[in-house]
């Protein structure tokens, strides 16, 4: 098989996020690996309205424009990586509704998630990882989370993520993870008969 293309999502649309500063660095530190073909795609690109469709597009196709857009950006994908932040206790408003507006393209991927905040963003994970399976989704059981002072320090200091102990192996293990989910999974949709 070819490389795997994974596209890390960026979760979150606020004008101040921190998002871009992890998504940059595990985009950045994917690429060096040499064995996944990854690409960053922002939500702040397809603004999708609430979701007001008459179906799920597993049933009816998408009339909305900007959902049709995100749809065929992310069928293209192999696997997805998230970066997320937590609000209150769960995921971003724009990033469910995003979730929501696809469903045949999510099926039988991996996903994984980068969190960050106070608590790394581990509810709002725990919350993705839910959605996720019921998308059809093959969760990693590995994550990366920026949590704590190290957040605070990476946000209000400017602290360079390499620099925070233990990130650069925990990264490493959940882009193993997802590579080798990416590749089986791949490789079992390429051998299923037509449905």
């Amino acid at each position: 098989m070819e490389k795997p293309r994974i596209g890390i999502i960026i979760s979150t649309t606020r004008a101040m996020r921190f998002a871009d500063k992890p998504a940059q660095w595990i985009h950045d530190l994917a690429v060096a690996r040499g064995d996944m073909d990854v690409e960053l795609v922002d939500l702040r690109d397809y603004p999708m309205p609430f979701f007001d469709e008459p179906a799920s597009n597993a049933y009816v196709p998408s009339a909305n424009e900007v959902a049709q857009r995100w749809q065929e950006k992310i069928a293209g994908f192999d696997g997805y990586l998230f970066v997320t932040a937590e609000y209150n206790h769960s995921i971003s408003g724009v990033l469910k509704n995003a979730l929501d507006y696809a469903y045949p393209e999510w099926a039988r991927k991996p996903g994984a998630c980068l969190g960050y905040g106070s608590v790394g963003a581990a509810r709002a994970c725990e919350q993705l990882r839910l959605i996720m399976v019921e998308l059809q989704m093959a969760p990693t059981r590995n994550g990366v989370h920026i949590q704590g002072g190290d957040f605070f320090d990476a946000l209000q200091n400017g602290r360079d993520i390499t620099d925070l102990p233990f990130i650069g192996p925990n990264a490493e293990l959940m882009l193993d993870e997802l590579h080798w989910w990416a590749i089986a999974l791949s490789t079992a949709r390429a051998a299923a008969p037509p449905s």
